[in-house]
């Protein structure tokens, strides 16, 4: 499957609807599955049946801790204000054969595009992308053996009963992986949150000064002939990002999952100061993952009403010596945006109509 097509985005939120909320994205759990009930020692005791013999009964399993995803979260805010997770043990048995309730499961619901992996070891365990999809955390342990399974022809009243075996119990860590089909990635006021709330219905935080942005939004971005797609504005890039400069490499990883990077690039800078905008983002996203250098790609070049026409197509022809084509918009006046969701529909379509594993640079 192709990163960042997954349909069940489009059903999850509804027509226009913009997803802010307290941003967590990783944290670490504890998981402890319930332990197994005892197994009981009990003998038939009726006045007219003498040596009724043993009959114990066995003791219930222990609940098990589930993972499930579930596209109605967006954030792992829950995880913010409860780390331990633990299921209900198992019943002990009981005479007259009566064995014990087996423990409730802990069910755990998390965000699509949740990473679990062992918090010790750091081995990933699931990625949990689909509604529905569940790991299993942690095993409830096995019931106890009453005395009545120890009954032989030799030993018919056997006093052996067995405990419960304890449950499953683990540190793990989750991280969020936002699902989306279009990304925006871009250096401070590049200007991707006013594009965001042009493209969608979303409301950022838009601002004239840097890193107004602190933590990823999500916008579903409506077509007229097609269905509706998830776009995420990625909080700012600058160089050195990779190695935790400024807001750091924290939020790259949202941008693994999207099949489409829109680079949005400030051409109000001089001289040659777009194309050296553009070339830090695609050293960043080289030195985070060089797998990000193939996927779908389209250069935006904002703020359009700050320039000339004489400056504009200068620029057109400085990208274009590089091999590379640009889309001129002004996302504060409008200018171009109708254009942009023509094109985006365009290679949504293709990339939908592609096998997975074949993304490649949009020209």
């Amino acid at each position: 499957m192709t990163p960042g097509r997954f349909s069940h985005n489009r059903l999850a939120c509804s027509a226009g609807l913009a997803v802010s909320m307290g941003f967590v994205d990783e944290s670490k759990f504890f998981v402890k599955a319930g332990d197994g009930g005892n197994g009981c020692v009990s003998f038939r005791r009726e006045k007219y049946v003498p040596r009724g013999g043993p009959n114990g009964g066995d003791g219930g399993r222990g609940g098990s801790v589930y993972l499930v995803a579930d596209p109605r979260l967006r954030s792992l805010i829950d995880f913010r204000y409860r780390s331990h997770f633990k299921a209900e043990r198992g019943a002990g048995g009981q005479g007259s054969d009566r064995h014990g309730r087996s423990g409730k499961d802990c069910v755990v619901r998390v965000p699509l595009g949740s990473v679990i992996s062992d918090a010790e070891t750091g081995e990933v365990l699931a990625d949990l992308v689909h509604p529905g999809d569940t790991f299993l955390a942690a095993r409830g342990g096995k019931g106890g053996l009453g005395n009545a399974r120890f009954a032989t022809a030799t030993n018919r009243a056997p006093r052996k009963a067995t405990k419960g075996k304890p449950g499953e119990e683990r540190w793990l860590r989750i991280e969020l992986k936002l699902l989306a089909d279009v990304g925006l990635i871009g250096l401070p006021n590049a200007g991707k949150s006013t594009l965001l709330s042009k493209l969608s219905a979303a409301n950022p935080k838009v601002a004239s000064y840097p890193f107004t942005t602190l933590e990823p939004q999500l916008g579903v971005l409506q077509f007229r002939f097609r269905d509706p797609c998830i776009i995420a504005d990625i909080p700012g890039l600058i160089e050195g990002a990779h190695q935790g400069v400024g807001l750091g490499h924290r939020f790259l990883r949202h941008i693994e999952r999207t099949s489409i990077l829109l680079h949005v690039i400030d051409c109000s800078g001089e001289g040659d100061r777009p194309l050296a905008d553009y070339r830090v983002l695609e050293k960043e996203l080289e030195a985070y993952r060089e797998e990000l250098l193939h996927r779908h790609k389209l250069l935006v070049l904002n703020k359009i009403d700050l320039v000339n026409a004489e400056r504009l197509d200068a620029l057109y022809h400085l990208f274009a010596d590089q091999g590379l084509t640009v889309h001129a918009i002004s996302a504060k006046t409008g200018e171009g945006i109708d254009e942009l969701k023509e094109t985006l529909a365009d290679i949504l379509d293709r990339v939908d109509q592609e096998p997975a594993g074949t993304a490649q640079e949009t020209p």
